[in-house]
């Protein structure tokens, strides 16, 4: 329902908001606003994108929890996508998605409702069903059958073609 509304009343927002700046400023410098929001948030998006990127990476290198760097950089692309939509009220939040008090408060938010069972970093899925086993040394007990081939090795297959 929150996604029908979002999809209904963002536009008719935005049409209002170009009707209201149209109408006070002129066509011409209410689509230049535009297009140089756009611009200016693209080039504020890449370089928050690398630092958050660079964030991310100190904390894969440090064992950290990731989240919040992801998270970080989950809303710096979706300012991205709100910048590039034309309009004044997706620029306004998308500017403010820029601001990392604004995203902390935001990741603070959304962490308080979501409910997190397990974390874990490092090596994949590891299941144990009785007590932990014995140290082992180094040697691989094992069994093998050498198999031969069928053909002589020397000789081409029957799949190319020769003399």
């Amino acid at each position: 329902m929150y996604l029908f509304l979002a999809f209904l009343l963002v536009p008719i927002i935005e049409i209002a908001l170009f009707i209201q700046v149209g109408g006070l400023i002129g066509l011409w410098p209410t689509l230049a606003i535009v297009v140089l929001t756009a611009v200016l948030g693209t080039a504020l998006v890449r370089t928050q994108g690398r630092m958050a990127l660079a964030n991310l990476q100190r904390s894969f290198a440090e064992l950290d929890d990731p989240t919040e760097p992801l998270a970080h950089g989950a809303m710096i692309l979706l300012s991205g996508v709100l910048l590039l939509t034309p309009g004044f009220f997706t620029d306004a939040i998308g500017f403010a998605l820029l601001i990392p008090g604004v995203r902390v408060a935001v990741f603070n938010f959304l962490k308080s409702r979501v409910t997190i069972t397990q974390f874990q970093m490092g090596g994949g899925a590891q299941f144990r069903t009785g007590p932990d086993p014995a140290p082992q040394d180094d040697v691989i007990d094992g069994e093998y059958t050498e198999v031969h081939p069928r053909r002589d090795p020397s000789k081409p297959s029957k799949w190319v073609e020769g003399p």
